[in-house]
């Protein structure tokens, strides 16, 4: 069985998606719709950047998005690969629904352009930071985090792979929650520089803003189940999208589970579609034996046909 997943924020790099663009026009014509719904060239800041204009959450996420899909839609007339299941990193959820049919491309880019902006105004900068923690289990992680909080916010937000796991909130909690990780055996335990303290309690304004952006989105029928983040588990039901969305915003992002989920499922092929490679690092930790690939250029689409 074959699985697309797609990348969340942090695998952004200026010059995404431009030899893609150059090599097929259907790529070239998602940045161009891209452009048409956000009101801006959004093209043009992928392909050259800056960094520090890429790297502002309202531009990474439609960013992101827009090459992953760019991307996926080479993929689909280039070859004859059809997914089983699909799968995204946090922000990766919306290619992997767009990937499924429930959402067009339009509507996607332009809500997480919005979710962008209001997971950045949920917590001022500064207020919130998120650090990863590698090297200790999720139960000893959940235990440092109640007693680093102190009346503040902590808590795990990506449980990416076995021993990796991130943890969101307040500064000087997540700053606590390192120290004492660090106390009780982690191996490594590192501050991340993001933005804003995403997948945690202090995100649920930001939710609910997003609530009612996706409140005026016509959801449509899936043609293959997506694996939410919230629950690891594959949904179907295009009517259940919305509601998984919004919980997502604060919720832990349960990656470890959704490829062990997989796993189960009997995948055995996996595509990883959109920048970087973060997500084929964390499955070759996890999916032994299975066939791992990245499509990001035109050299990796012709491996994907040879093969």
């Amino acid at each position: 069985m074959l699985a697309f997943l797609f990348p969340g924020q942090g695998s952004q790099y200026a010059g995404m998606g431009k030899t893609l663009s150059d090599n097929f026009p259907l790529a070239r014509q998602v940045f161009e719709e891209a452009n048409d719904a956000l009101s801006f060239d959004l093209a043009s800041l992928c392909y050259n950047g800056p960094d520090d204009e890429l790297k502002l959450t309202q531009n990474t996420q439609p960013a992101i998005l827009t090459t992953s899909v760019a991307a996926l839609r080479v993929i689909q007339t280039e070859t004859d690969l059809a997914p089983d299941f699909a799968a995204g990193h946090s922000l990766g959820e919306y290619s992997a629904l767009v990937c499924s049919g429930a959402l067009s491309f339009v509507d996607a880019v332009r809500t997480v352009r919005q979710r962008g902006l209001f997971m950045q105004d949920a917590v001022p900068v500064g207020v919130g930071a998120m650090a990863a923690v590698l090297g200790l289990a999720r139960e000893p992680l959940a235990e440092v985090c109640e007693q680093a909080a102190e009346g503040q916010v902590v808590s795990p937000a990506n449980f990416n792979s076995e021993g990796q796991v991130v943890i969101a909130g307040h500064t000087e909690a997540v700053e606590r929650a390192m120290a004492l990780a660090k106390e009780r055996g982690a191996k490594r335990a590192m501050p991340l520089p993001v933005s804003a303290p995403f997948h945690c309690a202090l995100m649920q304004p930001a939710g609910e803003r997003l609530a009612d952006v996706l409140a005026e989105i016509d959801m449509s029928a899936m043609a293959l189940p997506v694996i939410s983040n919230v629950e690891a588990t594959p949904n179907q039901d295009a009517g259940r999208v919305r509601d998984l969305l919004i919980q997502q915003v604060s919720a832990p992002v349960r990656w470890e589970d959704t490829i062990r989920q997989m796993l189960a499922l009997e995948v055995d092929h996996f595509v990883e579609i959109g920048p970087g490679k973060v997500l084929c690092g964390l499955m070759k930790r996890m999916a032994r034996g299975s066939v791992i690939q990245n499509v990001q250029d035109p050299d990796d689409v012709r491996t994907l046909i040879s093969n």
